[in-house]
């Protein structure tokens, strides 16, 4: 190698160095609790026979991330920003409001992870949930956005716990590589609903808010945009392979063992007599992480996209006093989340189910609208999307409004498939 290629080489290393951040961030919150529960179930439930969705969806994933970090890079405002500014205060107050009412319900859902992950080691929700809900607004509020980003990366670092545990599960590796490629359909409408829960949980609104606001206060432009597209991309499929080895974990042990669990708590506390003691610890642990981690992502993704919104300064490298909207936003969020985790006899799974449905009902509004900002040429330069990246784009939004209505019929109504 040439001294000119490795000095080429060790600037881009720098460069992609100084970008990395918000696609792993963003990528990996989306396997909080409520994912976390999902794959845990899919494991248990259907062995392998998922694992073929992951490819799909990963590439789903990278695509919607990508045009909503691209933007970010090119126009250096949030997507409820150019909404508001494309289509009206009306309609983004409409989106808003949803959004909002889902990410509470979300926070709600984090929480009950975090008091469900702290359970199975004895400790109480009434000293753990409190105390995790002021480590996240402390870090927040008294970080700057560099600090608080080094703070997520390694909380997405952590997510190794569950790829660890899967490894100890000692899966029979030549049959999990036949069903990654291999697809596995049923009509069976539990099968189906598993799926579409699946994908459901891989792309959320809220998280082409947040990826493209970290990338504005980041500073990431558009000089650097190739850089921190291998961030998204990295990001992408570090966070559905760990969400494959939870599959695995659960399916080389509980499915093993015709093991029913309804929760990642169930998981976690079934795997210590199949795969070990330290397996089943991991697996806790890293429950713990992602409920923790996304309480944090959650509540200030909503800060962000609510002050971009309406025009409020926003960005956790201002101060209290520069930005008070946005801390008492975020502040609000995290108080009411952990609260009402601590209310008696709360139907948590009424909270998370119509939070999950308003995400779906959500999610193809938000698509559509990202699809039409990118493409315009006002907007974007020539940085629209190609015909080539549109046809991927496009396909994918029109199976993921597809899905989505399904998902929302399927909770709204049970008996829809039969």
């Amino acid at each position: 190698m040439t001294a000119l290629k490795k000095s080429s080489l060790v600037r881009n290393l720098f460069i992609f160095l100084a970008v990395v951040g918000p696609g792993i961030v963003t990528a990996n919150v989306d396997n909080d609790a409520g994912g976390i529960t999902t794959y845990s179930v899919a494991g248990a439930t259907y062995g392998y026979k998922l694992l073929w969705v992951f490819i799909p969806m990963t590439l789903a994933l990278i695509v919607v991330q990508e045009m909503s970090a691209r933007m970010g890079a090119v126009t250096g405002k949030g997507l409820a920003d150019l909404i508001r500014e494309r289509y009206g205060v009306r309609v983004i107050l409409f989106v808003m409001l949803a959004l909002v009412f889902a990410d509470l319900g979300n926070t709600v859902s984090e929480f009950a992870g975090v008091a469900a992950s702290t359970g199975i080691f004895g400790i109480s929700k009434y000293i753990s949930v409190p105390l995790s809900a002021l480590l996240v607004w402390w870090a927040v509020l008294r970080g700057s956005y560099k600090q608080v980003e080094r703070i997520f990366l390694v909380a997405s670092a952590l997510y190794l716990c569950y790829i660890i545990s899967g490894a100890m599960a000692h899966p029979p590796w030549g049959l999990v590589l036949k069903q990654m490629v291999t697809p596995s359909f049923s009509l069976n409408s539990d099968y189906l609903a598993m799926i579409i829960g699946l994908i459901g949980t891989t792309i959320a609104p809220w998280m082409q808010f947040y990826i493209q606001s970290a990338v504005v206060e980041k500073g990431i432009t558009v000089d650097q945009y190739k850089h921190s597209r291998m961030d998204v991309i990295l990001g992408c499929f570090m966070t559905d392979l760990v969400a494959m080895f939870i599959v695995v974990a659960c399916a080389a042990t509980l499915y093993a063992h015709s093991i029913h669990i309804e929760t990642a708590k169930d998981a976690a506390i079934a795997l210590a007599p199949l795969a070990g003691r330290w397996a089943s610890i991991l697996f806790a642990l890293g429950l713990l992480n992602a409920s923790i981690f996304s309480a944090s992502i959650l509540p200030l993704a909503t800060a962000y996209y609510i002050c971009e919104a309406l025009g409020f300064e926003a960005g956790i490298d201002k101060s209290w006093n520069e930005a008070p909207v946005f801390y008492w936003l975020y502040t609000l969020l995290v108080f009411i989340g952990a609260c009402v985790i601590l209310i008696p006899n709360l139907p948590l799974i009424q909270v998370m189910l119509w939070s999950q449905v308003i995400n779906g009902i959500l999610l193809p509004f938000i698509l559509v609208f990202m699809l039409s900002l990118i493409n315009n040429p006002d907007i974007m330069g020539r940085y629209v999307n190609s015909r080539s990246f549109n046809a991927v784009a496009w396909l994918t939004t029109v199976i993921m409004i597809g899905l989505t209505l399904l998902l929302v019929g399927i909770s709204l109504f049970p008996g829809l498939l039969g």
